[in-house]
């Protein structure tokens, strides 16, 4: 897939990892670890990117040689590993003519989670011009090239405000975290819960204890080469039932540990002397991000306590405030997860694509709306939870 050519006031350069780690890191902050350069960069520099449609064209602004905005992007040969789901969009626009890839795109590869997608440093007192900039330069690059579109996922509000106010598109989509109301330890969290679900919670981990499972939590500087190969092994083994080909690479991996050793979080499962599955987690400045786990050894409940129980215990002894827990999956209600609403940003270079899709998303946002206030009725607290929670930053 071509480069694009650069836009009038922004410069398109041909990846993250051209862009000096300091500079990268002094816009995207130390707060969310998918924004770092060693995670962006990383994902280009270990073949992790090309082979899934992924092609690396974030843009910049400098001004007498400062990197003052950064945003970044890539360009889209299908729409796997986004989770904001445009696949119609596309089967309609080619099925009345048109050419829907390739389509621009501003998200974390293969990640859904929340945060900056225009980069300023907030303390500019003209931070928010120059994301207007960056804006108004996303869209210039998709005129100039030719392209069908442009999706921002899982932006934080002030980059929805910006995007809103050049007349994007928002949609809402659902994911689910549990939120860190004040628990002292794992025993307050179950406390709150109702007394089914703290039974049901207590027998699943007491299961998982009496088929003789230690865990053992590990950071980057804990995590050896061992313990990496076998969980990229668990991590090949899921992609291999579900979905195909594994995303990202074991160099990928082991980059993550050298280079973020404090964000980066292996919890495996040890039976009889091996290690027989694992969850890789990424903790930021305020909470911890579940990502990707898988085993070898299937065992009642054992993914529930990998995934959910020992994240959530995880985040109460940090004293963190919350565990995302990604997309989908209307189980993680019943284990402490809340719906809560994230939305993304959609720009259509045509007039009338445009329009056909602001109807549909007229329709389906009251869908999403009322679908997020069905599930919170049936969260399973002794204190129902009613008022609807702002997703984590």
């Amino acid at each position: 897939m071509p480069q694009p050519t650069d836009t009038a006031r922004t410069d398109a350069i041909r990846g993250v990892s051209d862009i000096a780690a300091a500079e990268w890191d002094r816009l995207a902050g130390t707060g969310n670890p998918f924004l770092s350069h060693a995670f962006l960069a990383g994902l280009e520099e270990f073949d992790c990117l090309d082979a899934h449609g992924w092609t690396p064209c974030p843009i910049t602004i400098r001004r007498d040689g400062e990197l003052v905005g950064a945003a970044p992007l890539y360009l889209r040969s299908n729409s796997y590993g986004e989770f904001v789901f445009d696949w119609a969009w596309a089967d309609a626009w080619e099925r009345a003519g048109g050419r829907y890839y390739p389509k621009l795109v501003s998200a974390i590869p293969f990640t859904p989670v929340r945060g900056a997608r225009l980069l300023v440093d907030p303390a500019r007192p003209d931070a928010d011009a120059i994301r207007r900039e960056l804006a108004a330069g996303i869209v210039k690059l998709c005129e100039r090239n030719g392209l069908s579109s442009f999706h921002c996922l899982f932006p934080d509000a002030a980059d929805c405000e910006v995007l809103g106010g050049i007349g994007m598109l928002s949609r809402l989509t659902c994911q689910f975290q549990w939120r860190n109301h004040g628990c002292r330890d794992f025993q307050d969290f179950l406390d709150s819960l109702t007394s089914k679900r703290r039974k049901e919670i207590r027998r699943e981990r007491r299961a998982v204890a009496e088929a003789g499972v230690e865990i053992v939590r590990l950071n980057g500087t804990e995590i050896g080469e061992r313990e990496w190969r076998e969980f990229y092994r668990f991590y090949c083994s899921t992609f291999a039932r579900h979905w195909g080909s594994p995303r990202l690479t074991l160099p990928f991996f082991e980059s993550l540990g050298t280079r973020m050793p404090r964000e980066t979080l292996l919890i495996l499962a040890r039976r009889n002397g091996r290690n027989i599955a694992g969850a890789f987690v990424m903790r930021g400045d305020r909470g911890v991000h579940g990502r990707h786990w898988g085993c070898v050894e299937e065992l009642p409940f054992l993914h529930f306590e990998l995934c959910y129980h020992q994240t959530i215990e995880y985040c109460i002894q940090e004293r963190l405030d919350y565990v995302d827990a990604g997309v989908q999956g209307e189980h993680k209600l019943s284990r402490g997860f809340e719906p809560v609403g994230m939305k993304s940003c959609h720009w259509l270079a045509h007039a009338g694509f445009r329009r056909a899709v602001r109807d549909y998303l007229d329709r389906e946002t009251p869908a999403v709306e009322d679908h997020i206030s069905m599930l919170r009725e049936h969260l399973p607290f002794r204190a129902a939870a009613t008022a609807p929670s702002e997703p984590a930053p």
